[in-house]
């Protein structure tokens, strides 16, 4: 299915796309902050974003869609009441290294506020760096949210940045309690949004 927006077409992505979603999500994020943090070391920084993401492509829930011009993508979870967003992969742990403690406490004090009831999770959404405030992320949220809105299903996220959460406010999120910190890490903000009549 695709749809139109002024500037944007979206589409679901098939598996045969699941490389370019990686190099998307991996350049958006090679910069980010709270990726900085988890990777700090720039060498096997795009190298561990691939395996953290890659395990999303696959769970049974995911959807994923891209803009028709291959600058942004988005992972979207349809997840049922008490469904996990993440899969446990322990033997992967240790591909993480040092990293792999910071992840795995950020991970723990967000599961806490992760909701319980069926809901629409956005673990990931990205836009390459020079498209990035061209309304690519806008219309990758419309793309999904219309149909949630349809649905009547509510939608959660964890906003990593204060540009990421000034977007969601724009599509209807509101705050979800306090943000989220673990040591020294970036501010997350857990956010939710009812589904629109």
């Amino acid at each position: 299915m695709t749809v139109h927006t002024p500037a944007t077409a979206v589409r679901q992505a098939a598996k045969a796309d699941h490389q370019v979603v990686l190099d998307v999500l991996t350049e958006a994020f090679m910069h980010d902050p709270l990726v900085r943090w988890f990777f700090p070391d720039p060498g096997p920084r795009g190298l561990l974003q691939r395996h953290f993401h890659r395990p999303l492509l696959t769970h049974p829930a995911a959807e994923v869609h891209l803009t028709g011009d291959n600058e942004g993508a988005a992972i979207w979870l349809a997840l049922s009441a008490g469904q996990e967003p993440h899969a446990e992969e322990p033997e992967s742990a240790s591909v993480y290294g040092e990293s792999g403690p910071r992840l795995a406490a950020l991970g723990e004090a967000l599961a806490v506020r992760h909701p319980v009831e069926p809901h629409l999770y956005l673990p990931c959404m990205g836009v390459i760096g020079g498209r990035q405030g061209a309304g690519l992320g806008s219309a990758l949220l419309r793309h999904r949210l219309e149909r949630a809105d349809a649905d009547g299903l509510a939608t959660y996220l964890e906003a990593g940045s204060p540009r990421s959460r000034a977007l969601y406010l724009r599509h209807g999120f509101q705050d979800l309690g306090e943000p989220v910190r673990v040591a020294d890490s970036p501010l997350v903000q857990p956010m939710w949004r009812q589904p629109r009549p």
